[in-house]
């Protein structure tokens, strides 16, 4: 222990020498403890655990003296550092949980990664899920189209939720020469791409609800260790805007989809080949751009078994923050998906009820509504994500920002609620996508921050991305309830996501160990 006397800056470079440095010149260090100014010699604290968990507690003894005297009946109720963890790596907040220190380039080309692979992945997903797809279903019987759709998202979420902690677990225990994650992140993307391409064939409901489970399966099969990628292998100190960037790829990729589906309304089965042949692609396209993972055949870890992966499913123990981040989000994504996942349906069958068209002029008109929100979407979003990352980081905030960006998301829903036309859905657009682009950069960068052990970041990174799924369960189930308990009345879906969003700012706010 560290003793009271001792609270100043060479006794703890002392300390940390004693277990480093020269173990022989114990005059040396007697000099330095009374006051000598002879200059210390440079410790690593990037490579040597011993030495940075030995800093860690010197650390606190200042904190400590002004508190009181240290004694052993006095104690401080402090962790002790865990050698182990991946934690003690990342005392250097250049150096990323893996042990590596990535240079410029590297890092560069892990934000590209992450950034494209964002926009490439949201432009095929959004355009299908939430405006072909739906289209698909009201050609095929406009009288089930709302159960439809919902049991569509409900079931393939309940998948994506397996699928999520389950290839997140994998992937921590993959050893091979091409790494963990790579692996898994170029399979998903393959077996989503050839279910896609499936879909483009049929007009059966039922094949129609297989193939988007199994395409949900592949997506998060790529998914759960492409996020888990952000917390091997970007250093903390710059991963807020790296995490700016992917939310900015996020934000054009959902708009820019939006613009895409919009156009391809009438062209479904040409959208369902479009897809197919971005996501068959876009995982290997990703390893590619990113410095090439390191091999993990030499690493240690537990032998497999069904237990382990049974364990997967258990979500941590004593981590409140995690739990208020995860269902944070979820509450957040669910009020988003509400309206974007119905937004077809909402212009066609809310804003454009009275207008008088037939079916194919209402859904033309439709979709030029849908692009022109998308492009406000796609320039307010972009803005939004870009600067809130580097700001983000400088301020060295991460939950009050993405609380208040929940509450402006809010205000812009309750445009189109206020004024049930086309200009409230153009407000909807600015000022919902703004408050959108500030959560997507940001949150990524909450969500490691909340991780209870770094070394099981798959399998943590994978429970958070929960969200992903539950929101979809949640928002299909609200926005579709709502729906049909009010007589195919798509105004109510606007109070019910302002309601959602604001509990989602509550519960981000409730998180304590985080700024």
């Amino acid at each position: 222990m560290v003793s009271a006397d001792n609270h100043n800056g060479d006794g703890v470079d002392e300390d940390v020498e004693k277990n480093v440095g020269d173990r022989n010149d114990k005059s040396h260090r007697r000099r330095k403890i009374s006051g000598d100014s002879t200059q210390r010699s440079p410790v690593s604290t990037t490579t040597q655990a011993e030495t940075q968990g030995i800093r860690m507690v010197a650390e606190t003894a200042p904190a400590v003296a002004a508190a009181g005297a240290v004694s052993p009946s006095h104690s401080v109720d402090a962790a002790v550092p865990d050698r182990e963890s991946a934690f003690m790596d990342m005392r250097d907040p250049m150096v990323s949980a893996d042990g590596h220190r990535p240079n410029r380039k590297e890092i560069i080309r892990l934000t590209l990664g992450f950034t494209l692979s964002a926009v490439a992945c949201a432009i095929p997903w959004v355009a299908l899920s939430s405006l072909i797809l739906p289209q698909l279903l009201d050609q095929i019987d406009p009288g089930t189209r709302e159960a439809m759709i919902g049991t569509i998202n409900a079931v393939g979420s309940v998948v994506a939720l397996f699928a999520n902690v389950v290839f997140g677990t994998l992937s921590d225990l993959t050893r091979s020469r091409f790494g963990r994650r790579s692996p898994w992140i170029i399979a998903g993307g393959l077996l989503t791409g050839l279910c896609i391409f499936g879909i483009g064939f049929t007009t059966s409901q039922t094949m129609i609800l297989l193939l988007w489970c199994t395409a949900q399966l592949g997506y998060n099969m790529m998914l759960a260790p492409f996020v888990a990628t952000m917390s091997d292998r970007v250093p903390d100190k710059v991963r807020g805007t790296v995490s700016g960037f992917y939310g900015a790829g996020i934000a054009v990729g959902q708009t820019l989809g939006s613009l895409v589906g919009s156009q391809l309304i009438g062209h479904i089965q040409g959208g369902f080949f479009m897809g197919a042949a971005v996501f068959a692609v876009i995982g290997m396209v990703t390893v590619v751009v990113w410095p090439r993972e390191r091999s993990s055949v030499n690493m240690v870890r537990k032998p497999f078994s069904v237990k382990m992966l049974l364990l997967s499913f258990q979500p941590p123990k004593n981590a409140p923050d995690f739990y208020y981040a995860l269902f944070g989000r979820t509450l957040m994504m669910a009020g988003y998906n509400m309206v974007t996942m119905y937004q077809l349906y909402i212009v066609k069958y809310y804003v454009l009820k009275d207008s008088g068209f037939n079916e194919s002029d209402l859904a033309a008109h439709a979709a030029t509504i849908i692009a022109t929100m998308s492009i406000i979407t796609l320039v307010v979003s972009l803005v939004a994500a870009l600067v809130a990352g580097p700001i983000s980081d400088r301020l060295g905030m991460r939950k009050v920002p993405i609380s208040l960006s929940s509450c402006l998301f809010a205000v812009g829903v309750a445009m189109p609620w206020i004024l049930p036309n086309a200009l409230g859905m153009y407000l909807f657009a600015g000022i919902a996508g703004f408050g959108y682009g500030v959560y997507n950069a940001i949150d990524q960068a909450l969500n490691v921050a909340v991780l209870p052990n770094p070394e099981e970041a798959g399998k943590d990174l994978g429970i958070l991305n929960l969200a992903n799924t539950l929101c979809t369960v949640l928002g299909s189930m609200l926005a579709s309830g709502v729906v049909l308990m009010s007589g195919r009345n798509y105004m109510w879906i606007f109070p019910t996501a302002i309601v959602v969003v604001l509990m989602a700012a509550v519960l981000i706010m409730r998180i304590k160990h985080v700024k």
